[in-house]
Parts: C-alpha cells; structure tokens; sequence
C-alpha cells in the first residue's frame, strides 16, 4: 500500500482530536478568558484578610489620623474593584489584600472616632448638670447604684459642653435612706428621664498584671466617661423628669427582680433567683458566687 493511501477513519478521527487539543504554551489572555470566582470563594479570601488586618491594627501603639485611616479604606476599595485584571493568583491576592485594608482601617477608624468623643481633660471633677435617662438595669449595692446614663444634654456654668454619649455614674445616697435588700425600691428605673450635677473622670483600669482589665472593659460598652451623681447641699436636687418607652427589656428585667424580692423572704435566696431568672447579679453574696 502506498503512504498516499487514505487512512482509516479512526487515525483520522485522533488526529483531529489532537489538532484541536490546547497546547500547554497556548497562555489564555488575561482577563477575557479567566474565568470569574465563585463569591464564597472571594469572600473567603476577603475573609482571611479582615482577620488579619483586625489583628494588625490591633498591634498599633498608637493611633493615624482618622484621614489616613480613610485613605487606606478607599484604598482597599481600589484593589477590590481590580481584582479582575489579572489571573488567578493575582485575584486571591487581591481580595486578601482588600479585606485586610479594609478591616485595618475600618478598626482604626471607630477608635479615633471613639477617642475623639471621650471626656475633655478640663472637664474632670467639675461639677456638671446633665439630662438623660437611666439606659441600663441599675446594679444596687451596700453604697447605692449604679448605672448607664445616656447623655441627652449637659452644661457647665450655664454653658453647653460636650460629654460622651454613655457615661457610667453611681448614685450613694446616705445610709438612713437605703434598703436593706439591693433588689427593693426606691430606686432609679432604666428608661427614667432625669436631670442632676455629676463629677466625672476618663476611664481608667488598675495595672495589675493578668487582672480584670477594667478600662478596656469600659471601652468595649462604649462608655467614654465614669462618675457619680452629686447630692451634696451645694447641689442641685436631682429632678425625675418621667419615663420614657425606651429601654423596655432593661425595665422587665429589674421589675421580675423586684417581684422576687417583695414575694421572698430570704433576701440570699431572692438574690440567686433573681439571678438565674434575669441576670440580676448585684443582690448575690460573695460567699454565693463561689457555691453557684
């Protein structure tokens, strides 16, 4: 048989295969032929690099300015928009890249803010009147309460000042005038809208190492100030100014705390039940905490 000859249809049917195959030195061009991500699969890389990014800042000795951090959040919205120029990898990176601006910046960013809103130094132990209303379920003590204050308005010698918005205050009235059980009226009630003189100082925590880091503690509910209120003769007399509807969870909570008290006549034991039922903690011994 000649080499002329027709080949079977099978070789040729291989040999087309083969011609039509991609060759390994054949590049798609960038881009155009890539194929896009899934979104899980980009939201993971974008993941990775958040908790990074949170990390990282979190390592900062010191705070940029609020201008930078914004500058580095338009940044990582940049890279985010370009991760389809390039391939593959180029496109993980991207996204990690992206996420870790983002959250880096994002964190910076609430802290400045935050610290930009904290207490001014001028403002320490002055005495200051305020309105607001009561924003937490008031912890009662041996020395009184204590409880968030939401700031409403405040004035210095008839002069309007700025105060953070929460402030952590306690009210110790004289001992004639308290209850023998931290869970009885009378007492301030969350929602309460009132108007009093407080003294207040900037958060701080004792340095004691491996202990409860109390100014942190302070900084993660928001609270920019600490205080008490004031109720000495050279004072205004606080004034309740009534309730509002706000804060309604925080209420139920301190009347089934109440409840428990007035239908109980242990106070030990009216203080664990309230603190099983609504996590009303400040009425339980020392001695208890360690038996339950």
């Amino acid at each position: 048989m000649s080499g002329s000859a027709e080949r079977s249809p099978s070789t040729w049917l291989r040999a087309m295969l083969a011609r039509a195959a991609p060759r390994h030195h054949d590049k798609p061009l960038q881009g155009a032929n890539v194929p896009d991500a899934p979104p899980t699969w980009r939201a993971g890389w974008a993941l990775v690099g958040a908790v990074l990014g949170t990390a990282l800042q979190l390592q900062q000795a010191a705070l940029w300015p609020l201008a930078a951090y914004l500058a580095g959040a338009a940044f990582g919205l940049l890279v985010a928009m370009g991760t389809g120029w390039g391939g593959r990898a180029w496109a993980r990176l991207a996204w990690a890249l992206a996420g870790a601006a983002l959250a880096f910046c994002l964190v910076g960013a609430r802290a400045s803010l935050y610290l930009a809103q904290g207490l001014a130094p001028e403002l320490e132990g002055r005495d200051i009147a305020v309105i607001g209303r009561v924003a937490s379920l008031p912890q009662a003590g041996p020395a009184g309460e204590r409880f968030e204050f939401l700031v409403e308005q405040a004035t210095l010698d008839g002069t309007a000042v700025r105060l953070p918005r929460r402030l952590l205050l306690g009210w110790y009235e004289a001992a004639s005038s308290r209850t023998e059980s931290p869970l009885q009226g009378p007492g301030r009630v969350a929602g309460e809208r009132w108007a009093f003189q407080v003294r207040l100082k900037r958060p701080h925590g004792s340095l004691n190492p491996h202990g409860f880091d109390r100014e942190r503690w302070l900084w993660e509910q928001g609270i920019g100030a600490t205080g008490y209120v004031r109720l000495s003769p050279r004072a205004s007399a606080p004034q309740r100014m009534g309730m509002t509807p706000w804060h309604p969870v925080e209420r139920m909570r301190q009347s089934s705390a109440q409840a428990i008290a007035q239908r109980v006549d242990s106070p030990r034991a009216a203080g664990v039940l309230a603190a099983l039922a609504v996590g009303e903690q400040a009425a339980i011994e020392r001695a208890d905490w360690a038996l339950f």
